[in-house]
């Protein structure tokens, strides 16, 4: 029996990987460790095959935010996440997986613009939060050894039934508007049971390096809230010729480019020996929704 300890109580991607491995009792253990204060410091990892780091600051900032706001991602995302590595790795834990982000690579493409990421695209974050992100990669590669596997997750825009960010805004946009802007764009998305599978799998491979999961189909912005508005039995009729008056807007708000912009990873970069995508774009929406 494999045991996993989760670092970072009550998020929505830690609670979801222990009510996933529920699945196999007599496989594994999963434990959880609140790491708000110091107390996580007195806990005993030893014994623990993998600890799954979840614990972070999201990104929730549009615009320029406070030092201290700044100084508080460095403080979790960056300093806490290199202390639960080493903690780990004096205790004799054999992997560290880490949730980094896309974000890493800066923001979405305005609309009209592509973005296309391949396993070329250098590191290029546009803000403090993609900042520590990166910064929390390179202090985790000093540690990796033989005997300490390090996993680096980037991946895009995680949605599923309690998520939050994007995708429970366009669900209710899904759920009361007629029409829509249709913009064409492309998104890489991961559906949180798509994620789980592939967190178990590097888990009982015993994974090490840098990994870019995402579902097998890219989505369009558009064409998601009219998916959206069908699993609640709404036609929503999407509306051309909007494309020039967000581009307009998005002068003057980041959220146009948020919701329409393009950013994607090729697929190349997210396939792997074994079938972690258990569900289809429409199947993940259907269930998210149901």
């Amino acid at each position: 029996m494999k045991k996993i300890l989760i670092t970072g109580a009550g998020s929505y991607i830690g609670t979801s990987f222990e009510e996933y491995m529920k699945q196999w009792p007599d496989k594994y253990q999963v434990d959880t460790l609140d790491m708000i204060g110091d107390e996580w410091k007195k806990y005993d990892f030893s014994g623990y095959d993998c600890v799954y780091h979840v614990a972070g600051i999201a990104h929730s900032d549009n615009g320029k935010i406070s030092k201290e706001k700044a100084k508080l991602y460095y403080e979790v995302n960056t300093k806490l996440t290199v202390l639960t590595a080493m903690k780990a790795k004096k205790a004799g834990v054999k992997q560290f997986i880490f949730m980094s982000s896309a974000i890493v690579y800066g923001d979405s493409a305005p609309i009209g613009k592509m973005k296309m990421i391949t396993k070329d695209t250098p590191v290029k974050p546009a803000n403090c939060y993609g900042d520590s992100k990166v910064k929390a990669e390179k202090g985790l590669k000093k540690l990796e050894d033989e005997n300490f596997k390090v996993v680096i997750l980037r991946p895009p825009m995680i949605y599923g039934k309690g998520s939050k960010g994007n995708y429970p805004l366009m669900s209710k946009l899904a759920q009361k508007l007629p029409v829509f802007p249709y913009v064409k764009n492309c998104r890489s998305m991961l559906y949180i049971d798509n994620l789980m599978e592939f967190v178990r799998l590097m888990i009982e491979n015993e994974e090490h390096g840098t990994f870019w999961p995402q579902n097998a189909e890219f989505s369009n912005t558009s064409e998601l809230v009219k998916m959206i508005g069908k699993a609640h039995g709404k036609n929503v009729h999407l509306i051309k010729g909007f494309t020039w008056t967000l581009m307009l807007l998005s002068y003057f708000t980041g959220l146009v480019n948020k919701a329409f912009g393009n950013l994607a990873y090729d697929q190349k970069m997210s396939e792997y020996k074994e079938e972690y995508r258990k569900y289809s774009l429409k199947g993940s929406i259907e269930k998210t929704e149901r």
